[in-house]
C-alpha cells in the first residue's frame, strides 16, 4: 500500500500479519500451488514460485509444510486447482486499487470483491481502468542505521539497482523486476537486514487523502485482505501518519 511513511506502512503491515497469521498462511499456501503448477517446483529455475517461497518463511511458515505444498502444486500430491486474476477499481477519494487475486471461481469471487467495494465506498472497475497508474518494480526497505549510504548505493548498483532514496530512516532500493533477485542477493550477501523485500506495484502519481477519507480506504483495503482469494492489494493513497499509526 502506498503511503507517506515508509516506516508506518511497514509498522501497519507487520500488524496485520500478526493479527491475522492463519489467513497469511491461506495466502502463501495458495501462491506456492500456483507457482509450483504453473512453473515447477524447483524455485531455482522458477522464480515466482521463489517469491512465494519466500513469502511463506517470512511468515513463519513450517518447512515441511511448503514442501508438501510444492508437491501437490506439481501433481505429486492432490490439491485445488488456483487461477490468477487481476481486478482494478476505486475506492474513497477516487484513490485507484490494484488487486491480484488466486481464485477457484470466478463468478463468485468477483461478486464478493464487488459487494466490499460497494460497501466500502467505492466501486470495482473494468480491466485497464487503473493499471496505468502503477508500475511493477522491485523494492528493497533497509533501516538506514545499519548501512552507510555510499556504500549501500555502491552495492546496490553494481548488483543492477536503479536507485537507493533515504526517506524517513529508511533506504528504498529500486531495480527492475528482472534484477530484483539479483540486487536482493547482493545485499543478503553483505549481511543486510530487510525491513522488506518484494516485488511491487508502485504509483506513478499517489492521492493525497484527509483523514477522514484515510480511514474509509484503509477500511476498503482491510475489507480487501481479507478476502480469502485476494493475495495483493495495491493502492496509489497517500496516507496521513495519524491514520497508519492510530
Amino acid at each position: 500500500m502506498a503511503g507517506h511513511s515508509h516506516w508506518a506502512n511497514i509498522k501497519h503491515k507487520k500488524a496485520a500479519i500478526d493479527k491475522k497469521r492463519g489467513k497469511i498462511w491461506s495466502k502463501c499456501s495458495r501462491a506456492i500451488l500456483v507457482a509450483a503448477r504453473m512453473g515447477g517446483g524447483d524455485p531455482k529455475f522458477n522464480n515466482t514460485l521463489r517469491f512465494a517461497i519466500d513469502e511463506a518463511r517470512a511468515a513463519n511458515m513450517p518447512r515441511d509444510t511448503i514442501e508438501k505444498l510444492v508437491k501437490r502444486g506439481t501433481g505429486e500430491l492432490g490439491g485445488e486447482n488456483y487461477e490468477a486474476v487481476r481486478y482494478e477499481g476505486y475506492g474513497p477519494g477516487g484513490v485507484a486499487f490494484l488487486l491480484d487475486c488466486l481464485i477457484a471461481n470466478a463468478n463468485k469471487t468477483a461478486a464478493e470483491v464487488r459487494t466490499i467495494f460497494d460497501k466500502q465506498g467505492g466501486n470495482l472497475g473494468v480491466p485497464g481502468s487503473v493499471a496505468h497508474s502503477f508500475v511493477q518494480k522491485g523494492q528493497i526497505l533497509i533501516d538506514a542505521t545499519t548501512i552507510d549510504e555510499d556504500r549501500l548505493m555502491e552495492l546496490a548498483l553494481e548488483a543492477g539497482a536503479d536507485d537507493v532514496v533515504e526517506q524517513e530512516g529508511i533506504y528504498e532500493v529500486s531495480c527492475a523486476p528482472t534484477a530484483f533477485l539479483a540486487v536482493r542477493e547482493a545485499l543478503e550477501q553483505a549481511g543486510l537486514a530487510f525491513e522488506q523485500a518484494e516485488v511491487v506495484w508502485s504509483p506513478t502519481v499517489e492521492v493525497s487523502c484527509d483523514e477522514e477519507t484515510g480511514r474509509k480506504v484503509l477500511r476498503l483495503v482491510e475489507a480487501l485482505e481479507d478476502h480469502d482469494d485476494i493475495q495483493k492489494v495495491w493502492t496509489n493513497a497517500d496516507l496521513p501518519d495519524a491514520v497508519l499509526e492510530s
